[in-house]
């Protein structure tokens, strides 16, 4: 009588186990699931150098758009003064050519008034007079000055909707670059919020130049020896070590990658344009091995960022917005990033 609920109680206690052991399994997956989602310090500082590379991507892309916008603004300002010269011109000459399209309709100093009657109105018999060959020389000249003066204001209207249309697409591009830009540095931050003090200085080893050799302070650090006028342009770059970084910022506090090195050599003397696309141009190839201090070193694919060689394996570069203007150690993955070096005055 009592064997079958000793085999359903039984059962019951291995149901019991069952689904404990189950549950227990079930925890472990979750904590080695959750566990293995957490990324290592390596993890991270391999994001932390894509994002370092993103950033500077966009950040040129915004230079190049901002300064293709402000050429494009320049220009529309330069039509919009020649536009009003134009209009300057025609409306001091229309009241010269109204008395002569008036005349032509009226018939006056014509002859076949009947063809001319058929006109429209003043100016289209004037156009016919003029078919016609009844304009004397001087009323033909005054029409055809008064003609090339109107096409040529339409010529610059068309011109200006287009020049004002393009300095948009311009400005939209360089806002939208800088969106972007934000974005990478803000990840970047909250990857780096996640982690250790310790692990922390692990993730932007790579980025900082090495850690413990890189110096950011208030430009104390003492500028080497240059050839040349590349020692004003080395003395320049050094007094700003410690500064802060602003995308698209020209100091004289603030600077972006490429507005130090134009600005540090532009007090030495040399005109470099302003973004890096352009300023990888403006001087002779050098190869790693052969850099001297005042050299430009590019990185990235761009090429994106732009550094001052200094000597003893060093540069000084504004990188983002996370840190000032600083000297570093060009180490493994700056190599690695390594795109030319231009060599300059």
């Amino acid at each position: 009588m009592h064997e079958p609920r000793e085999r359903g109680s039984n059962r019951r206690r291995l149901a019991a186990a069952g689904f404990v052991a189950a549950g227990a399994l079930l925890a472990s997956t979750a904590l080695s699931g959750t566990a293995s989602a957490d990324p290592s310090a390596d993890d991270v500082r391999e994001r932390i150098e894509d994002l370092e590379k993103e950033y500077s991507e966009q950040a040129e892309a915004y230079n190049q758009a901002k300064q293709d916008h402000d050429a494009a603004q320049e220009k529309l300002d330069d039509i919009k003064a020649d536009k009003k010269e134009a209009e300057k011109e025609l409306e001091d000459m229309q009241s010269g050519v109204r008395s002569l399209a008036t005349a032509a309709y009226s018939g006056e100093d014509f002859s076949s008034v009947p063809y001319l009657a058929t006109s429209s109105g003043p100016e289209d018999a004037l156009r016919q007079a003029s078919d016609m060959g009844y304009l004397s020389q001087s009323q033909q000249d005054r029409l055809d000055n008064y003609v090339e003066k109107k096409n040529k204001l339409e010529r610059i209207e068309n011109e200006a909707d287009e020049t004002e249309a393009d300095a948009k697409e311009r400005l939209d591009d360089a806002e939208e670059a800088k969106d972007k830009a934000e974005e990478k540095i803000q990840e970047q931050q909250d990857l780096l919020d996640e982690l250790t003090e310790e692990e922390r200085a692990a993730a932007t080893e790579g980025v900082d130049g090495g850690g413990e050799d890189s110096s950011s302070g208030g430009g104390g650090a003492s500028a080497p020896q240059g050839n040349g006028n590349a020692q004003a342009a080395i003395n320049f770059i050094y007094a700003q070590i410690g500064d802060s970084y602003s995308l698209g910022a020209n100091g004289p506090d603030v600077w972006d990658c490429s507005s130090l090195v134009q600005a540090a050599w532009r007090e030495a003397g040399v005109s470099l344009p302003r973004t890096t696309y352009d300023q990888v141009n403006a001087g002779t190839n050098v190869s790693w091995d052969q850099m001297q201090p005042g050299d430009l070193i590019f990185f990235y694919g761009g090429p994106d960022h732009v550094g001052m060689y200094v000597g003893g394996g060093k540069m000084v570069h504004a990188s983002n917005p996370s840190k000032p203007v600083a000297e570093v150690q060009l180490n493994d993955y700056y190599r690695q990033n390594f795109h030319s070096a231009v060599r300059v005055g």
